[in-house]
């Protein structure tokens, strides 16, 4: 028997083991079977013997029978009624449920001063430029210490702020030049990348792990969204209250409520995420399927304002952007559509209405990009140009293919799972791009 025989007759006699299991469906089966072959693939590339990397896999997919009650569990207990803080204790002697809370807390204060010293020692205009350092480097930290990352996966989290910090004080920008404010757009996003390092605990080669990122930077999305009307509706009732008594407080919610709120949710939205995903994930998937038919819909309706209008030469600026910001949004809907997607189903309408989402949004970009392209040959580059030029360019790629490997998986030529490959393979991209709008754009037009 070759490598290849035994490592399919080991992995048949582990899923024949999980398949005894009533509590696991046939799905659930398949998925797990999927992640335990994404492992193997991963230990097998970092030098590990077919047979070592099968037995490592199935330690670190966890014991079975633990599985099955926390699957059974989570079927019987899914109500909003059993929304609690403070999950149940662990009984494998790991991290504490209150240990984690008080974690958590620490670094939100610490997140929320550091933002409020920033703010005061730099002044708001290089603030505004620092503000991902300020905040991230907390969020990092709690996902380090949350996974146990080893003193070299700690270190290596260290260079990207370093880095960051380095290039975004050292480089002499024009004040309230067009670099500044690009560099100061993609600082958040190149460090976001980072914050992916720690979450994913150092795997970031695992396909399956950065599919976690992309679905824990939705449910954050979400939380953080909540946690941000919440505040603000408190805030304002807690100011009106305080009007009525004809005092004034509007100067310490701005300066100490607002600031300390804002970098504290940083950090509470992603424990809220980690302590309770599987709430979140009737959340997110529903608020996608409501938004993208809404999303198609918006997109076909500006493709014939663009059609009627007749030249896409003069389009306003202003309007530019903002379809950017569509296009950035349509990607965010794709991407988490993908990860909350069961990938075993069989095709579906809703997988071709993000056909038509993902054709619409390839449509609006070639008109993006020709009126781009447009004003370039009349008026020469700037930064703004490049920079929304290049990101055109980048989307351009992501999605011909999505939409491509998508039509395949409608047509039954191939699994949905190529499709999340793609996506998680084509991640990096992202953060390559907003790298070098932080590193590389700003000397080419003199920091201007």
């Amino acid at each position: 028997m070759n490598t290849d025989e035994e490592l399919e007759s080991q992995i048949g006699q582990w899923r024949g083991y999980v398949e005894r299991r009533r509590a696991i469906s046939a799905a659930d089966t398949d998925e797990m079977e999927d992640h335990l072959r994404d492992q193997i693939s991963d230990l097998s590339a970092a030098g590990l013997r077919t047979d070592e990397a099968f037995l490592v896999a199935v330690k670190r997919m966890g014991n079975v029978d633990d599985i099955s009650r926390e699957f059974a569990r989570e079927h019987s207990d899914r109500l909003w009624k059993q929304l609690v803080l403070m999950p149940a204790a662990p009984d494998d002697g790991r991290t504490r449920p209150t240990r984690e809370l008080f974690v958590v807390l620490a670094l939100a204060v610490g997140g929320a001063v550091a933002f409020k010293a920033g703010v005061a020692a730099l002044g708001e205009q290089v603030f505004a430029r620092n503000v991902s350092l300020f905040v991230l480097p907390f969020l990092a930290g709690y996902f380090a210490w949350k996974r146990q990352v080893t003193p070299r996966v700690a270190a290596a989290l260290l260079v990207p702020f370093a880095l960051a910090a380095v290039l975004l004080n050292v480089f002499p920008f024009a004040s309230n030049g067009s670099t500044e404010v690009i560099a100061a757009i993609h600082a958040p996003i190149a460090l976001w990348f980072a914050v992916g390092f720690a979450y994913v605990g150092g795997q970031w080669r695992s396909d399956r792990r950065r599919m976690d990122f992309i679905r824990f930077t939705g449910e954050w999305v979400v939380y953080l969204t909540l946690l941000a009307l919440g505040g603000g509706v408190l805030m304002g009732l807690t100011v009106g209250a305080f009007n009525a008594l004809d005092m004034d407080v509007e100067w310490f919610i701005e300066d100490w409520v607002l600031p300390f709120g804002a970098a504290g949710a940083v950090i509470v939205a992603a424990w809220l995420v980690e302590a309770k995903q599987n709430v979140v994930e009737n959340i997110a998937p529903v608020l996608t399927r409501v938004f993208t038919p809404l999303t198609t819909l918006m997109l076909l309706v500006l493709l014939v304002a663009f059609a009627t209008t007749g030249s896409i030469v003069d389009v306003d600026r202003d309007l530019l952007i903002l379809m950017d910001l569509i296009l950035v949004v349509v990607l965010g809907l794709l991407l988490y559509a993908i990860s909350a997607r069961d990938p075993y189903l069989p095709p579906d309408l809703f997988d071709r209405l993000q056909l038509v989402l993902v054709v619409s949004a390839l449509a609006v970009d070639l008109l993006m990009l020709f009126a781009m392209l447009t004003r370039i040959a009349e008026f020469g580059f700037t930064p703004n140009k490049v920079a929304a030029l290049g990101m055109n360019l980048v989307l351009l790629v992501n999605l011909s293919w999505s939409a491509h490997l998508i039509l395949g998986f409608l047509r039954g030529r191939r699994g949905f799972s190529s499709t999340e490959r793609w996506q998680t393979r084509y991640l990096p991209v992202f953060g390559v791009w907003a790298v070098l709008m932080v590193g590389v754009l700003p000397p080419m037009f003199g920091f201007v």
